[in-house]
Formats: structure tokens, C-alpha cells, sequence
């Protein structure tokens, strides 16, 4: 009878990787041929993500992760400024709900909106849910759903502190293997907590001098929801960039541009520096928000780069 048995991997250390076969979890280590199987593996800083089904020999100790069955889809990133391999952050996953703290610490656009880019370009269906709507007010969070509205992307205002939200949190999430992606202080740890009393995800203190998270989640695990979800908590990082985005795509992961830039002078306008460009006419009119804008110039100035910006880690190197 052969040893090997098919499972899902939860979580990825530096080491080990802890997979859930026949719903046991097992800690079984990646044999040394995934690393370089092909051209696409040797550009990934990691074989094996989480949500990766795999094949485990659970006849050898420890057990070794034999095989990656084939992804259907990853979210992935740029590792760092010192390694331009590919960082697979969760694998075979239905969508990525990137949750943004309005305040404490504030929202970032930038952050938001680089993520975003990356399910446009890796086609995966993506929710923003805006937290701690409880510290804003009205005004403030409205111009914010608006601007992810109107691109559009679902938005999901939450409270972890008295409930709202969090009916259509679930619902969200329920029947589905979601990505759960934020900045650590966001709340998303408080979020998962709320949806589920006993799960105990450490939740972390915001720093008064950074007004960031303390960095709580230095990996990537998976979690099964009893309500019917899976669900993978993400470590924050401050700067996420796409990976192996052509500078002549930045343009196509802000998907509100192509409304107006059919109407640009030139059919091939890259809407950074080009005349007549009716991308920036609606930027000037207020149609399309100055910080969309703002995000995909600095995106495709780093695109055009030969190296990428420094980027950094909230907390703990993830793996750098």
C-alpha cells in the first residue's frame, strides 16, 4: 500500500510545513526537488504556500511533501528589495478580503490599492472591508467606500467592537476559502475572533508613536470556520508589490480607467505623461479619486524600474 496521501497545507514554517491529511495535521518537511523542478518553481522563493494540496510520503520521519498538485490560482507578491523571486502567499484560494482600518492606524489607499491591482492581475475576486468604522465619521468613511465603490469592489463596513457588520462579514466568507489580508493593527485578528468566540487569534496593540500595528502574525495559517469557511490570516506588510506585472499592464489593474481612456488622444496612452489624456482629464474632474491615481503612478514608476524600492516587513521578516 503506497504511503503517500494527498492533504492541504495550513501553515509554513521556515522549515516545516504543517499539512491536514484525512483531518489530522502533520508537520512534514518539502523534499529538495520541489525547489527546482522547473523554471517556475526556481522563480518562486517558496514551493509550497498555504492552501497548496500536496502529496505527503507519511512513511519517512519526518513526513516529506513529495509534490504541489497543480494551483488553480495564487496571490502572490514581489519577495523584497533583495530578492525579485516571486513570494506565492497563499494558493487555490475563491477571493481576498483585504480589510483597512479607517483609524488607529489610519487607512492607506496605497496599500489597498496595490493589493487590489494584484487580484486584477492574478484574477482573483476581491471584497475590502473598511473596520473600525466606529472611529471616523460619517463623511470620512463615505468618500473611502465610495472610492472602492465606484471601481467596483464590494464593500463591507465592521465594527469588531459592537457587531456591525458582521452578519454580511459571514456571509462573505461562508462556503468560500478566502485570503484575509490587512495591515496588522487593521483588526483583522479581532474580526476572525468576533466571527468565531474561541478561536484566540493574538490580537495586537498599536504602537502611539508609529499610529501602526504591532506585528502579531509572522505567517500565513489556515483556519476552518465552523460556520462553513476557511479562511487564511496573512501577515502584514507595509509595501506589497505585484509580481511580474509588464510596465504596459499597470494601466489595466485600475479597472475604472477604461471607462474614460477610450477617449485619449493616443490608443496606447500610458496616462502618466501623454497629452490629451482623458484618464487625467477625470482625475482633475474628481471622477476618478486623486489617490487611485496617485497608487498607479507609483506603481508604474517602480515597474519601470530595473530594481525594486525597498520594502519592509511590519515587525518580524516574513522569511526575507
Amino acid at each position: 500500500m503506497s504511503s503517500l496521501k494527498t492533504g492541504v497545507v495550513m501553515r509554513t514554517d521556515a522549515k516545516f510545513v504543517h499539512v491536514e491529511v484525512d483531518g489530522v495535521v502533520v508537520q512534514a518537511a518539502p523534499r529538495g526537488v520541489l525547489f527546482g523542478m522547473d523554471d517556475v518553481r526556481r522563480e518562486q522563493k517558496n514551493p509550497v504556500a498555504v492552501g497548496d494540496h500536496v502529496e505527503v510520503d507519511l512513511a519517512t520521519t519526518p513526513a516529506g511533501v513529495e509534490k504541489v498538485l497543480p494551483r488553480k490560482n495564487t496571490l502572490s507578491r514581489i519577495a523584497s528589495s533583495h530578492d525579485p523571486r516571486e513570494q506565492v502567499l497563499a494558493a487555490n484560494v475563491d477571493q481576498v478580503v483585504i480589510v483597512g482600518s479607517l483609524a488607529k492606524p489610519k487607512f492607506s489607499s496605497n496599500r489597498t490599492d496595490r493589493i487590489l491591482a494584484t487580484c486584477v492581475w492574478q484574477h482573483l475576486p476581491a471584497v475590502v472591508v473598511l473596520n473600525k468604522i466606529d472611529l471616523v465619521d460619517d463623511d470620512e468613511f463615505e468618500a473611502i467606500r465610495d472610492t472602492y465603490e465606484q471601481i467596483p469592489v464590494p464593500v463591507i463596513a465592521t465594527c469588531a467592537m459592537d457587531g456591525r457588520g458582521l452578519d454580511e462579514l459571514r456571509e462573505t466568507l461562508r462556503g468560500k476559502t478566502s485570503v484575509v489580508y490587512g495591515a496588522s493593527g487593521a483588526g483583522k485578528s479581532s474580526l476572525l475572533n468576533a466571527l468565531q468566540p474561541g478561536l484566540n487569534l493574538k490580537i495586537g496593540k498599536i504602537s502611539k508613536f508609529w499610529d501602526a500595528g504591532k506585528h502579531t502574525t509572522t505567517f500565513s495559517q489556515l483556519h476552518r470556520l465552523a460556520f462553513g469557511a476557511a479562511v487564511i490570516d496573512t501577515p502584514g506588510i507595509r509595501v506589497f508589490r505585484p509580481y511580474g506585472v509588464p510596465v504596459a499592464n499597470v494601466r489595466d489593474l485600475f479597472p475604472e480607467f477604461e471607462r474614460h481612456s477610450k477617449r485619449c488622444h493616443f490608443p496606447d496612452c500610458s496616462h502618466d505623461h501623454e497629452p490629451e489624456c482623458a484618464v487625467f482629464d477625470a482625475v482633475e474632474s474628481g471622477d476618478i479619486p486623486a489617490s487611485r491615481y496617485a497608487s498607479f503612478v507609483e506603481m508604474l514608476d517602480e515597474a519601470r524600474q530595473t530594481k525594486p524600492p525597498v520594502d519592509e516587513v511590519e515587525g518580524e521578516p516574513l522569511e526575507e
